[in-house]
């Protein structure tokens, strides 16, 4: 990526809404040792002088890195105030103060930050665990967490914040392990991970191709290893807005990660759950480089689901996205494998994927390209929309072929004449071919009884005998 403008912020989609029904409680894999002296009230940094800001600023820092255990409720109440309360107080003074955020303090707010976020996951407590049925369970520390990561988001973007400084301190090790965190259920935390690696990427141009790597690594592991990761779909979010940021002509690189990360990640069972991030990230790439248009839908159409009608659905759909900003020299090249591939579409005895292929004739962009190309689309389309107009058991598709047929006799008449006189002369050719061999069945049929009969004579002759 190029060290030019950079988008900022892009979130296109809506934050995942959390059901409200109870939920289960996961501790963090981290807890209180015994041997952590009590939390003592220190002074408000307002009340002592300038002076002693940054040494009280450092002990208060150094007070929250002391974890609570939250799965017992009732444990070091007193204790877990104190540091809510210091947060608080913490996430106000970075958030207004100026001229807070000195060189010594930097390492310190990294280590609290560090201290209370990087922690092992805990496995999930339901090993059949479906993110789209399934409530997620949620972190217990979450009323510390939160505070944490407000800090850390107000330190990342506060006025005084010097990457040059910081970069000492944020480096690939640190990005590894927050990295790590993607995988948490709880999507609270997701949703602030999101917005703190996409500071990071926005502020420190040396990670930028460190994390674009690590989350590629991701991917991969996720597609071809372990089918689980509770965080792709907020990666491909940050990464939508770095893609809209590449520069052109592309480099090697971001066209390889389109054609052999982000194409296979279609072919994973649980695409519902990050499929528009996809789409969106898959068609940034074509609005950059009009000529990754073929490898793309080759690829979809090499992972096209064969047995799972939602996952269909949500391919037609990725395709009408990719049709909208498809160069008409482009939609030549692909327009016979596409079309042969909508045409079984139209065909599925499931009507929602019919009824989905069906919608491209409402597209006036798409209509305009079939147009175009109608001597090349109508005798890919014709057989399966004709045979649909006769024999399709939903009414809704029927009339919806009959409207499509209508616009194909309005752009080419005599082709569409022609094709009607083909598809019948075959189907009468089919039916012939039917009839013989029916009538060759039916011969066979009678030699097997006449050779019986002869057999049981033979055999009835040689018992008289």
């Amino acid at each position: 990526m190029s060290s030019g403008t950079f988008v900022d912020r892009i979130d296109p989609f809506a934050k995942r809404s959390v059901k409200k029904k109870s939920k289960k409680s996961q501790g963090s894999s981290r807890y209180r040792n015994a041997a952590d002296a009590e939390l003592q009230p220190l002074p408000l940094l307002k009340e002592v002088p300038s002076s002693e800001q940054e040494e009280l600023f450092i002990r208060k820092l150094r007070q929250c890195c002391v974890a609570f255990d939250f799965m017992d409720p009732m444990a070091d109440l007193k204790g877990k105030e104190i540091k809510r309360g210091t947060l608080n107080e913490l996430v106000e003074y970075v958030s207004t103060g100026r001229g807070v955020l000195t060189e010594p303090v930097y390492p310190e707010i990294i280590k609290m930050i560090s201290a209370n976020l990087f922690r092992t996951l805990p496995p999930s407590e339901n090993p059949d665990f479906d993110p789209e049925e399934d409530d997620p369970t949620l972190e217990a520390s979450w009323p510390h967490l939160t505070l944490v990561y407000e800090l850390f988001l107000r330190f990342l973007e506060s006025a005084d914040f010097q990457p040059t400084i910081g970069k000492k301190v944020i480096d690939q090790k640190f990005v590894l392990q927050l990295l790590d965190l993607f995988d948490s259920e709880d999507p609270r935390e997701r949703d602030f991970l999101k917005t703190v690696l996409h500071r990071i990427y926005g502020k420190f141009l040396g990670l930028r191709a460190f994390i674009r790597k690590q989350i590629n690594n991701i991917f991969l592991r996720f597609v071809y290893e372990t089918e689980h990761f509770n965080g792709v779909g907020e990666l491909l979010e940050i990464l939508g807005s770095i893609i809209n940021g590449f520069a052109l002509p592309l480099k090697s690189e971001h066209k390889q990660f389109l054609v052999k990360v982000l194409i296979p990640l279609h072919k994973v069972k649980c695409l519902s759950l990050y499929h528009a991030q996809l789409a969106y990230c898959v068609v940034q790439f074509l609005e950059k480089d009009a000529s990754l248009t073929e490898p793309v839908v080759k690829g979809l159409l090499k992972y096209w689901p064969k047995t799972c009608s939602q996952k269909e659905v949500m391919f037609l759909g990725e395709i009408e996205e990719i049709l909208d900003v498809i160069e008409p020299s482009q939609f030549i090249k692909i327009q016979e494998p596409l079309f042969r591939q909508i045409a079984r579409c139209v065909s599925s005895p499931h009507f929602q994927v019919a009824e989905r292929a069906l919608y491209f004739w409402n597209n006036e962009y798409i209509m305009s390209l079939m147009e175009e190309n109608n001597q090349v689309i109508m005798p890919i389309m014709f057989p399966a929309l004709y045979r649909i107009s006769k024999e399709h058991w939903n009414q809704t598709i029927v009339a919806l072929v009959y409207n499509v047929l209508k616009t194909f006799m309005e752009m080419n008449s005599k082709l569409f004449d022609d094709l009607t006189a083909s598809y019948k002369a075959e189907r009468q050719k089919e039916k012939k071919r039917e009839k013989e061999r029916d009538e060759l069945w039916k011969k066979l049929s009678e030699l097997e009884v006449s050779t019986n009969k002869v057999k049981q004579n033979k055999d009835l002759s040689v018992q008289k005998k």
